[in-house]
């Protein structure tokens, strides 16, 4: 076992103070899933309503890093979010003592449990996945855990990743400590986080596909998942193999990445032919087997449809070998939902005929969706590089978003003089509702609804107004 440093002792020691006997989870990052599922565990109750489990969320010693575990520390999501439930779950957490947030990696050597959530990136040129940052968030795991501790990864990974690199290289950690590494208990688990009004439910009331390396390993996976989730309402789904649920995750995002580039791909036909592509939708949504068809838009972001489809050539080449498989319909998609900021530029341009340059330019939401506060791989950031390409002049509102993105940022509509062009990017409820002709006052900016924002009635009467509207998947008389 690691030697745990005095402080991180201290914690452990207030945390577990009167309390022996429960279990000591640790989550590994403190992401946006990271975070969320650390508060969750620690909701976990028993028959007696007192908490199941003493949580250790766990970050790198980093300025982001103790920023969060900082937040967690003070009852506090550490990210912007519009889901009540959530907050008030840090909070209880925070009052209850059995959620505390270090950046100290010793903590692992105490853990009975340790849920690893940390992500994989993968570059965007050529599907080669960067392994290095992975490797030694695992490597750290297997420097510090006890050998009989649950491993549950949680990540989203080529499939074949778990069996052919997280299981040697905790295996050889623990032979370098001269631990046995028979009886590793090592178990995936995929997640199915949605950040918005229903983060926290997305986690604690949503089926859940799991495997384990042995039946032991899957059998402690069910129990420590059955004590969080209401498996009442929503089954684990047992698979024989950690690939094959790996398989499923990066399918089940693949899916969804199709679904949207397939919609994207006929948005700019409709508009061409005078067609509301949004009316067209809800009609063929009528049909059961045609409910999640998807919406055009302004593109996919976030940490998972923009890459995951790329995870099938990755773990074909680079952990089994195989370099003559190819998932051509998969990289389509990817490209095709890349594209869409640039159709959005397009048809700005279209409502310019002089041209963007020198014109101010207004984007509502810089996140990758709506109500959260996540902006990696966003579209919106994505539409503001090429404006800025075009010589626009580029300003963001968006009430969920902290930091700095290279533009000037306004948590609230900023004042409306001089903006030639306001693009509603992101479907925040703050937007969904809002006045542009109250705003904007004697102005007449150019309004672009490039997500679908607004209801054809709302840009019907931007029009009576004497508004000039465009939107992303309707026609010019839509």
């Amino acid at each position: 076992m690691s030697v745990i440093s005095e402080d991180t002792a201290a914690i452990l020691s207030r945390l577990l103070s009167g309390k022996r006997g429960r279990k000591i989870v640790c989550v590994q990052g403190l992401g946006f899933v990271g975070a969320a599922n650390a508060i969750a565990i620690a909701a976990a109750r028993d028959g007696a309503g007192d908490p199941l489990y003493a949580v250790v969320g766990v970050d790198l010693p980093t300025e982001s890093g103790r920023e969060r575990a900082a937040a967690l520390n003070r009852g506090a999501f550490p990210f912007p979010t519009t889901d009540a439930a959530l907050v008030a779950a840090a909070r209880s957490a925070r009052a209850a003592g059995n959620l505390v947030a270090v950046t100290d990696a010793s903590v692992f050597g105490e853990a009975d449990i340790i849920v690893v959530e940390i992500g994989l990136d993968i570059e965007d040129k050529t599907p080669k996945v960067d392994l290095p940052p992975f490797r030694a968030a695992i490597g750290t795991v297997g420097d510090h855990m006890k050998p009989d501790a649950l491993i549950l990864l949680e990540s989203t990974v080529p499939p074949g990743t778990t069996e052919r690199i997280v299981a040697p290289l905790l295996r050889e950690r623990l032979a370098a400590r001269s631990l046995p590494t028979h009886a590793l208990k090592l178990a995936y688990c995929y997640e199915r986080v949605m950040p918005g009004d229903a983060y926290l439910a997305s986690i604690v009331d949503m089926w859940r596909v799991y495997a384990g390396m042995t039946v032991q390993a899957a059998d402690a996976a069910e129990a420590f998942l059955s004590s969080f989730i209401d498996t009442g309402k929503r089954p684990l789904t047992r698979l024989d193999s950690i690939r094959a649920v790996e398989t499923a995750k990066v399918l089940e995002n693949t899916f969804r990445a199709v679904n949207i580039a397939l919609i994207d791909e006929w948005e700019k036909f409709a508009r061409r032919i005078d067609v509301d592509l949004f009316e067209v939708l809800k009609a063929i949504r009528v049909r059961p087997t045609h409910q999640n068809i998807r919406y055009p838009g302004l593109g996919v972001g976030g940490n998972c449809l923009s890459k995951d489809p790329m995870f099938g050539s990755t773990s074909a080449r680079d952990v089994f070998g195989l370099a003559d498989f190819e998932f051509p319909l998969s990289a389509a998609a990817v490209t095709i939902n890349a594209r869409m900021p640039a159709a959005t530029v397009a048809l700005l341009e279209e409502m310019f005929p002089d041209g963007l340059a020198g014109k101010r330019v207004l984007i509502l939401g810089a996140s990758y969706r709506e109500d959260v506060g996540d902006i990696r791989h966003s579209p919106s950031l994505a539409l503001a590089e090429m404006l800025g390409e075009k010589r626009a002049t580029v300003a963001f509102a968006d009430p969920l978003v902290d930091g700095e993105i290279g533009v000037p940022l306004h948590r609230d509509l900023p004042d409306a003089h001089g903006f030639d062009a306001v693009i509603l990017a992101v479907g925040h409820k703050q937007y969904r509702g809002i006045d542009l002709a109250a705003w904007s006052g004697a102005q007449r900016p150019v309004v672009l609804d490039a997500n679908g924002v607004l209801s054809r009635q709302q840009l019907q009467s931007l029009r009576d107004a004497e508004f000039k509207v465009a939107a992303i998947g309707r026609g010019l008389s839509r």
